[in-house]
């Protein structure tokens, strides 16, 4: 028996703004796309999909991503749905937006190209399609939110960086510089950072200490109430 044959249908889109930091430029950075069909056929999009009919929302958002960067298991959280009626002129579309964290050299980057994707400094965004420029500057919002509360920065850096690298990454982030001291000194006080005998020196003849975030100590003092706050 059908149900529900009374009400209107409509499709249901996923869209995924997925950042990225780029040390060497010491940006944040979004994956855009030249959109290859119609309706806005040739501007700039974020990475989306419809949703399939035996499909739960979060298994595609993750599907969409994988199929962009090749990857899976990365942080991702959903953002906010989008539904104002005239959102997209190609028909009545409702989209739930997902903006995940991954580390820039670890997607493919030949499939990346193959989709016609590229890199985008969050400072030189170009105008994107529908209502996209408004969800990129939700994710960021949101981004912002979550790494002064919770440690997902580390999502975007190698699993062995130095202070000063970590400090690029979140200065990226809020679009702000921090003192050194001070960043250090809160920092190394959260008694998250595992010290390791070795030392990048690429950037200066001394070099600094590469540390490794400690996600079992997290999750330990996370139980006992602690309250990660940068």
């Amino acid at each position: 028996m059908s149900y529900y044959q009374e009400h209107e249908k409509f499709h249901v889109a996923v869209d995924s703004i997925i950042f990225s930091y780029d040390e060497g430029d010491r940006e944040l950075k979004v994956l855009i796309l030249k959109r290859n069909f119609q309706p806005a056929q040739g501007n700039w999009s974020l990475m989306g999909g419809f949703l399939k009919n035996d499909e739960a929302v979060d298994d595609a958002a993750k599907r969409i991503l994988h199929q962009l960067t090749g990857l899976s298991g990365v942080y991702m959280e959903q953002l906010y749905t989008f539904g104002e009626p005239d959102r997209d002129p190609g028909a009545r579309i409702i989209s739930i937006a997902y903006f995940a964290l991954i580390k820039i050299n670890a997607s493919d980057l030949e499939l990346v190209k193959n989709h016609g994707a590229t890199w985008i400094p969050i400072s030189a965004m170009p105008p994107l399609i529908f209502d996209h420029s408004d969800m990129v500057k939700r994710a960021l919002k949101k981004l912002r939110i979550r790494a002064r509360t919770q440690p997902i920065g580390f999502e975007l850096l190698p699993d062995k960086f130095t202070i000063p690298q970590l400090q690029g990454l979140y200065e990226a982030i809020y679009n702000k510089t921090f003192d050194k001291r001070n960043f250090r000194r809160k920092l190394l006080s959260m008694n998250l950072l595992e010290k390791l005998e070795e030392k990048e020196k690429e950037s200066s003849r001394k070099g600094a200490w590469y540390y490794r975030f400690d996600q079992k100590k997290y999750d330990d003092l996370l139980n006992r109430g602690f309250n990660f706050e940068l």
